[in-house]
């Protein structure tokens, strides 16, 4: 992996500690960017008809920016739209410029930017730099990447996050809220904490909230068998054995300067390995903002590494059951009223000292494992019967408006033919 050179990992490194500095420095940042972006602005004018596509800080294509793209692409009342993904390899995606009116480019950057001054709709799913904002004639669709079980925003009261104070995450939140022209939510509960984590209940910006269920698991409700059969095949998985999908979340207090977040992997696979590898195997998937250092080369053929798979709902349709911590996938793979099974082993301290949640642990769909021998005897466990009640009545309060047409009813609100 490239790292930063050790100038830049010097100065991550004190701001760290000096607040004041971290402040100066960010403050100098944000004038030098913003001031760019603007004079790179001057003169283009915002083209009819024309959207911006952008997925977890251009890692990927994937989420709701995917779904609503390509329910765009099949409704012809948007045939004569121009579309635009960034990313940050966009090489990688070239195949999308075989769509109509499709072009991809690289995120960041000069070109980047003027073309974001010149595209209507702007369709994210992640926070927008802060030096950036949309014009008035503009529109910025903020997706979002999950129902939030971690508290966001202006909900979190005390933290460690290793990158910043909790004045400077509700500072950060401020800036967000004022870009929006609509925050897509796929659920009344989700909503609230929407409203909450971004304070736009004291800002007047309740009206901004869409909620129409989430575009990101249409794909949940609509694929085939054969798209099951052709993902285990494209990753090498076995026919005869149960897949279990892996996917913890990362941790605020782990970053390291010219890397990023870190996350230090808590389980034994050599146990896991020992004790499932007859009847099992593992997909791990780490979070998108953990730097990929993981190394599973001695667990081949139990451990498959698919950190790198752009969509991870096809990761979904593949498992049998997923392990999680505190991410907020299982909200997304309850809709397949599958196996899940929460794997807490710092469950105190993420609680109470780093994040804290939304939601009373007793409503989580599944069985709470702190220890190893306990994952491994919940994983075998094979009585779902005594979860279908609460898989139901968590549905009914998180998922209650997914069904496959959440796109669909997300672009006829929200996006216009001029």
């Amino acid at each position: 992996m490239k790292k930063d050179n050790p100038i830049k990992v010097a100065i991550i490194n004190y701001s760290k500690k000096n607040v004041f500095f971290r402040k100066i420095l960010r403050k100098s940042l944000y004038v030098m960017r913003f001031t760019g972006f603007k004079i790179r602005g001057l003169g283009i004018r915002t083209k009819k008809n024309t959207a911006i596509f952008f997925a977890f800080k251009g890692q990927s294509y994937s989420c709701s920016p995917k779904a609503i793209y390509e329910y765009m692409l099949t409704d012809s009342k948007y045939d004569n739209f121009e579309y635009v993904w960034a990313f940050k390899e966009p090489e990688k995606y070239k195949f999308l410029e075989e769509n109509k009116n499709t072009k991809v480019i690289k995120y960041a950057g000069k070109n980047y930017e003027k073309t974001l001054a010149s595209m209507k709709y702007w369709i994210f799913n992640y926070r927008l730099p802060e030096h950036i904002y949309p014009k008035k004639n503009q529109v910025f669709m903020q997706c979002w990447h999950g129902t939030p079980l971690k508290k966001l925003g202006y909900d979190l009261k005390g933290t460690n996050n290793a990158m910043n104070s909790e004045k400077e995450i509700h500072h950060k939140y401020k800036l967000d809220a004022k870009k929006f022209k609509y925050f897509l939510s796929p659920s009344p509960f989700a909503t609230e904490k929407f409203c909450t984590a971004w304070n736009l209940v004291e800002t007047n910006k309740t009206d901004v909230m869409v909620e129409k269920g989430y575009p990101r698991n249409d794909y949940l409700y609509n694929y085939k068998q054969e798209d099951v059969e052709k993902i285990k095949e494209k990753l090498g998985l076995p026919k005869d054995k149960k897949i279990i999908l892996y996917a913890p979340t990362w941790r605020d207090d782990q970053h390291q300067a010219g890397v990023g977040y870190t996350y230090k992997t808590e389980v034994d696979f050599d146990m896991l390995k020992k004790n499932l590898e007859d009847e099992y195997v593992i997909l791990f998937r780490a979070h998108y903002l953990v730097a990929s250092t993981f190394d599973f080369e001695k667990y081949s053929g139990f451990i498959y590494n698919v950190s790198d798979v752009d969509d991870i709902n096809e990761l979904y349709i593949s498992a049998d059951m997923l392990i999680t911590d505190y991410s907020s996938v299982f909200f997304d793979y309850a809709n397949l009223k599958r196996k899940i099974i929460f794997y807490m082993y710092d469950f105190e301290k993420y609680k109470d000292e780093l994040r804290g949640f939304y939601i009373d642990i007793d409503e989580l769909p599944g069985k709470i494992t702190k220890t190893e021998e306990e994952l491994v005897q919940a994983i075998k466990d094979t009585d779902e019967e005594k979860y279908r009640e609460k898989y139901k009545k968590f549905n009914q309060k998180f998922n209650c408006l997914d069904d496959g047409q959440a796109a669909k009813r997300v672009v006829e609100e929200c996006i216009k033919v001029d």
